[in-house]
């Protein structure tokens, strides 16, 4: 049995969404449950919240984040990062709403 190693970068993300695969991800009972509860995420994410929302490990997304792929904000002395809902939806390729 062969196996190939598929890595993806942040900037990926989108496009491979927009390449007529979204249809992988809506086909997924859960997935189309998690997208109807995007509009309903609080301003500030944690790692594991957008590891989820992304179905990466939370390692994943830190290394995005040291890499600078995938901006973070810095909170508490402890350094703990939290990320804005806005940028992880433009990650997914959804419509942000302005206002």
């Amino acid at each position: 049995m062969r196996y190939t190693l598929v890595t993806m970068m942040g900037d990926d993300i989108p496009n491979l969404l927009q390449n007529n695969e979204p249809s992988k991800v809506s086909s997924h009972p859960q997935a189309t449950n998690e997208l109807n509860d995007l509009n309903n995420l609080p301003p500030l994410l944690t790692v594991r919240e957008v590891a989820k929302i992304l179905r990466v490990s939370p390692i994943t997304i830190k290394r995005w984040t040291k890499r600078g792929r995938l901006p973070a904000i810095r909170i508490n002395s402890r350094g703990d990062r939290r990320y804005r809902k806005e940028t992880i939806l433009y990650y997914l390729g959804a419509k942000v709403p302005q206002g």
